[in-house]
């Protein structure tokens, strides 16, 4: 069993946590936006919606009345 003492995170300061992503952030990497393509209908089966959830969605004015 290891004597070594680790701070609580609630201990840690926000400046050391700022200052701990600052460091990080170049190894970040992110990735190239790459465009998707609509997939056509006849493409998309086995998918079901249970009636609860499409009265839901049908009940929201954003998608049509």
């Amino acid at each position: 069993m290891s004597n070594t003492i680790v701070p609580r995170e609630s201990e840690m300061s926000l400046a050391e946590l700022r200052g701990d992503c600052a460091r990080m952030a170049p190894h970040w990497v992110v990735p190239a936006k790459t465009a998707t393509e609509p997939v056509e209908p006849s493409r998309i089966h086995g998918v079901t919606v249970p009636p609860s959830s499409a009265r839901l969605i049908d009940a929201m004015s954003d998608y049509g009345d």
